[in-house]
């Protein structure tokens, strides 16, 4: 087989797309690597290091065969009575098949003989030679091309002026090393040598000559004045921004997918401080952050407070003596954009939020949904329901009937303004910026800050981890925003599917749930959904500014509910990757508890419920008690318990037991005292137990039985009022 050497691969390219660079580097390597064990060159002791820079996609393999290791095969032919004639002669048939394997009827002798079914086929087994490392490596090399997750493909010629070839950006260069030899593979139009080339700009060498595959990150670095690992210089990068900052006492902006695009847009870099006029800083600095992050790949830089500075961070591609033409250039180039920013802010600030409502007409929401302003309307009846439902299920010692209807018109007023900012310039150019500048435009106007906060809040949480709005009337908007949502796109059979999503409707759903269980709002899901769904369909008596009802639009009848139970999947899925356990999720959320706030709480009482001695024969019971109850007619669920009927002692004391637990339970349920709740019904294992040993519930008089099933319907009530505690049954 001969010596393992380590193996180099390098494609050196046009300029990379810098938002798939990382991607495009690690498929290059991982394809790779299992294209080269697949062929018997690699095995599981093989390391793989992998390169990618602007210019270069490259893979690094340890413990490379020059041959793979010949393989023993065992190829079935056919049945033996279709191979072999009575007196054990090959026929023609097994001959042909024999021949298409190369062999001929000398190796009829060696053929075995195994069962297959209800009959004995004929296999031959051979030694299949390894292949070559140029075989094996041409191979894994097509296949690792062919399978790059390339986000655009570009065609274009090779030198001869005809042939023309699709990749992701044209490929000028091949490398492939096992050990110092050079491995005579091919790609592109490209044959493999040992030359790569370095910097654009600044490379000592030209080309760069590799010697072996051991050495190409040093050669690279020192040679061609590029570091080839992306880590390395993603590493290097935050080491020299969090220098630079410290230098002027001021920290950048924290902002991991640009430290991902400005790693993937330079091959040796150097971070080199700029300023701007601190009159830009009258415009809202998210304003002035976006357009230097989006449209310059700067960093600004903040002060110990948060607040944006003058000053920001360039990442250079080049390290010249000097570097002030470099900062000067960049602060020329950015002059012009927060020059459009501050423009933009200055003209928006000239007409209300509320003079741009009317215009929401004619903005396409959605093609089946109608505009924005029908959207906004909606919104607003949405949010006038949730007001509602807080009055009716708040205490009037917590949420007076003053502070509902300020509360009311607030949010009204919030609403109706929300998606105003989607008609300024601003938002025109960084819709990022939708809610954030209404709520600047709204404080502009002199309008009350709850007001203001709630325009900014109402799309939070945008992502994971992002902060919930800030005050009531944010909390209402936002939770109307996304019902509205949810509920219109599902009416409309507009769901996710697989991992497509595109309008994020499960992250949607995840605002929803954040909002209702970390604020735990007194609100039912379930009315919830159905206010948003009844907003869809304006009522008779509805308000004379209610929207005019979507030309056509008809939701699905069964939206509520496919809503609901979607909220319900995306909290399960939540709570799982909280760390709670998969059977104490699946007993809490059984019941579709209405009010996200107590499943914490509920959580936390089947996990103490859990602990208990008691709680996997409780379990267990109450998985039995549920099967005997669905399979009886109606469920079980009769008429009361009969005393005078329960003739057995087991059943009588069961009972009692039932008796003296329900109103202690009960009493801890009322008061959310789930894990009361749950340990008091510690105490009915020995009557359960002795029930099941010693009374038959399908008794043969009607009477009897009927009871022992209203007597099991009253326990599975009490035991299942928290959670369903049959799904803790291992």
């Amino acid at each position: 087989m001969g010596t393992a050497k380590n193996l180099l691969v390098e494609l050196f390219v046009e300029e990379l797309p810098p938002k798939a660079l990382k991607a495009l580097g690690e498929a290059f390597g991982q394809q790779l690597l299992a294209g080269l064990k697949a062929a018997g060159l690699a095995g599981e002791g093989s390391a793989l290091n992998v390169y990618a820079s602007p210019r270069r996609l490259a893979a690094h393999v340890s413990h490379v065969l020059p041959v793979a290791a010949d393989r023993a095969v065992s190829v079935k032919l056919m049945p033996v009575a279709v191979g072999l004639a009575a007196d054990g002669t090959p026929t023609p048939a097994l001959l042909k098949k024999l021949a298409g394997l190369g062999a001929d009827a000398s190796a009829v002798p060696g053929l075995k003989r195994q069962p297959d079914g209800k009959a004995e086929a004929l296999y031959l087994d051979s030694t299949v030679p390894g292949a070559s490392l140029r075989d094996g490596l041409q191979a894994a090399l097509d296949a690792a091309l062919a399978k790059l997750p390339i986000p655009k493909v570009m065609q274009y010629q090779l030198a001869d002026g005809w042939t023309s070839v699709n990749f992701v950006r044209p490929a000028h260069g091949l490398v492939a090393l096992h050990g110092a030899e050079v491995v005579p593979v091919q790609a592109l139009g490209l044959v493999a040598g040992r030359q790569t080339r370095g910097h654009r700009f600044e490379a000592p060498v030209d080309p760069v000559v590799l010697q072996d595959a051991d050495h190409y990150e040093t050669v690279l670095e020192t040679q061609g004045a590029v570091i080839a690992s992306f880590a390395k210089r993603r590493a290097e990068i935050q080491r020299q921004l969090a220098a630079a900052a410290a230098a002027v006492g001021a920290s950048p902006v924290d902002d991991e997918a640009l430290l991902d695009e400005v790693t993937a847009l330079v091959e040796r870099p150097n971070v080199v401080t700029g300023a701007f006029e601190p009159a830009f800083l009258a415009v809202p600095q998210e304003c002035l952050i976006l357009t230097m992050k989006a449209n310059q790949k700067y960093f600004p830089l903040l002060d110990a407070q948060g607040r944006l500075t003058h000053r920001f961070l360039v990442v250079a591609n080049v390290r010249p003596a000097d570097p002030s033409r470099v900062i000067q250039g960049n602060e020329r180039v950015v002059r012009p954009r927060l020059a459009d920013a501050k423009f933009f802010f200055d003209q928006d600030r000239k007409r209300t939020l509320a003079s741009r409502v009317a215009g929401l007409d004619k903005v396409v929401y959605h093609g089946k949904l109608g505009s924005q302003g029908q959207r906004t309307g909606r919104v607003r009846e949405i949010a006038r329901a949730i007001v509602r439902q807080l009055g009716a299920h708040q205490p009037a010692s917590v949420q007076s009937h003053d502070e509902l209807q300020m509360l009311a018109h607030k949010v009204d007023q919030a609403a109706q303004l929300a998606k105003a900012d989607l008609l300024t310039d601003m938002v025109g150019e960084f819709p990022e910026l939708q809610g954030i500048m209404g709520g600047y435009y709204a404080r502009h106007e002199g309008l009350r800050d709850g007001v203001a906060i709630a325009i900014e809040d109402h799309y939070k949480p945008r992502f994971a981890g992002d902060a919930l709005p800030r005050n009531h009337t944010g909390t209402v908007l936002a939770l109307a925003d996304k019902l509205e949502t949810l509920v219109g796109l599902f009416g409309i059979g507009q769901l996710p599917t697989g991992d497509k999503d595109p309008f994020a409707l499960r992250r949607h759903a995840l605002g929803v749930i954040r909002i209702l269980a970390e604020k735990n709002l007194p609100l039912d899901l379930p009315e919830l959904v159905t206010a948003a769904f009844d907003a869809f369909h304006p009522a008779v008596d509805a308000p004379a500014d209610a929207p005019p009802p979507v030309g056509g639009l008809a939701l699905a009848p069964d939206t509520v509910a496919a809503v609901c139970e979607f909220v319900w999947d995306r909290l399960a899925v939540n709570l799982r990757d909280q760390g709670y356990r998969a059977q104490e999720v699946e007993a809490v959320l059984a019941l579709r508890p209405g009010r996200l706030g107590e499943v914490a709480r509920r959580l936390a009482a089947v996990r103490a419920f859990a602990a208990l001695p008691e709680a996997a024969a409780l379990a267990g019971a109450n998985k039995r008690v549920s099967n005997l109850l669905k399979k009886a007619e109606g469920g079980g669920a009769g008429p009361a318990v009969d005393p005078a009927r329960l003739v057995e002692p087991a059943e009588q004391a069961l009972a009692a037991a039932l008796a003296d637990v329900a109103g202690p339970a009960d009493a801890a349920f009322e008061r959310g005292d789930h894990g009361a709740s749950l340990q008091a019904l510690a105490a009915l294992k020995g009557p359960v137990d002795a029930f099941f040993e010693q009374v038959m519930v399908n008794a043969e008089d009607p009477a009897l039985r009927a009871n022992r099933l209203a007597l099991l319907a009253r326990l599975h009530g009490a035991m299942n009022r928290v959670a369903d505690l049959s799904r803790l049954a291992a």
